[in-house]
């Protein structure tokens, strides 16, 4: 049977970002694709930002004149042309070359922002430049605040506009996927030797990333860290260099940093979303890490609604977890959420086939989000609410 052209031996054509999900499993490293699929101990929560996100359904409506339908909206006074924002995820760099400058593009092209994370391969500079649209920055506090204070210095610095703290880290949580690929704890000898050999069998992946996309270090944190190389125990890593004694105080210290728009991340308890309104936020992200921090905690989408109501309107609302479809996007938004940000397609998307392949993905969600609002008989996003939608 002969091969597919476009994708070369991987034989399938995508058609949905699940395709592209086993297009990366098979093109990746498994020690890289289990970073990026995996998630904290039992992976229950994981699990459960696809499972309840699946559980709810759509109201669907007829007879309605849909035939102009916008998916366009604003988020932290930022038109954006697709409900949708690329999430920051570290580790980038080691995707595909130089994945995060690819995803910038991408999402450019599509009129959505894209945000760096801190522990990008691909530094602040260099992404923010090779594109004219400005870029979001997602910020991890050190232990060393002069190093945050320096990285806000340099996001503000290339016209970042908006900041997202992360605040659901205060200790990395327990991923036994990275620990049995040799990326955390202790690495033994038979790991190191297992490792090197699932990086040089795939000998693509070696010639265009590990030797092709370099240099392979946390560009963000070059000028702070005197080795800022990609770390062999990361769990080890955060723990020597994260800050785990942050606060709500310290929120008044980030705002005299900080001159734009703030979001705070990792917010699931509606109290906390309170408190971030009242210190200061300008957003919140219900976010559970994408379940890998602590697991057995309620998915996003279950806990969208109380977060929503709870902030009344005062800040805005966006989330993140399991989003995988264009439908998906409209049952968060249809719950509450202003926009949702995507993690996994991108990075499943970036590896398999690089910028065109994030910039498919981006034209799926956008299909799937025209054809649901026809079919629930919705003419705007921005109409969206919980009428549209039965929850088991």
């Amino acid at each position: 049977m002969p091969q597919n052209k476009r994708d070369h031996s991987l034989n399938l054509a995508p058609a949905s970002i699940e395709d592209y999900r086993e297009l990366a499993r098979r093109k990746l490293p498994r020690q890289i694709f289990d970073y990026i699929d995996g998630g904290a101990f039992a992976e229950s929560t994981l699990a459960a930002n696809r499972d309840d996100l699946h559980r709810i359904q759509f109201r669907q409506r007829v007879l309605r004149d849909v035939s102009t339908r916008s998916l366009s909206t604003t988020v932290l006074g930022e038109e954006i042309a697709l409900p949708v924002i690329l999430a920051p995820v570290g580790f980038g760099g080691m995707f595909a070359r130089r994945a995060e400058v690819q995803a910038a593009r991408a999402a450019e092209r599509a009129g959505i922002p894209f945000c760096e994370s801190t522990l990008s391969i691909c530094g602040l500079e260099e992404v923010a430049a090779s594109i004219k649209r400005p870029i979001w920055f997602q910020l991890y506090v050190m232990k060393d605040r002069s190093y945050a204070e320096d990285l806000m210095a340099r996001a503000q610095a290339v016209g970042c506009t908006t900041l997202i703290l992360t605040v659901d880290l205060a200790v990395v949580g327990q991923r036994y996927r990275d620990g049995r690929n040799g990326i955390s704890g202790k690495i033994s000898r038979a790991k190191r030797l297992r490792r090197g050999a699932d990086l040089f069998t795939h000998t693509k992946w070696v010639r265009d990333v590990a030797l092709g996309g370099r240099p392979l270090t946390f560009g963000n944190l070059e000028k702070a860290l005197p080795d800022a190389n990609v770390p062999g125990d990361f769990q080890a890593w955060v723990a020597g260099q994260f800050d785990p004694t942050v606060t709500w105080d310290d929120l008044a210290w980030l705002r005299e940093h900080w001159h734009g728009k703030i979001a705070l991340k990792g917010i699931l308890d509606p109290d906390d979303a309170r408190h971030a309104v009242d210190h200061g936020a300008d957003a919140v992200i219900v976010s559970n890490h994408g379940g890998r921090q602590l697991d057995d905690v309620p998915s996003s989408i279950r806990s969208l609604p109380a977060v929503a109501d709870a902030v009344g309107g005062r800040c805005e609302v966006l989330m993140d977890g399991g989003v995988r479809s264009g439908l998906d996007v409209v049952k968060a938004m249809s719950m509450g959420a202003r926009a949702c940000l995507i993690g996994r397609p991108w990075a499943f998307a970036v590896a398999a086939r690089g910028e065109r392949g994030v910039d498919h993905v981006l034209r799926i969600i956008q299909a799937e989000m025209t054809v649901t609002l026809g079919l629930t008989g919705v003419n705007d996003v921005r109409d969206l609410d919980r009428t549209v939608v039965v929850e088991e």
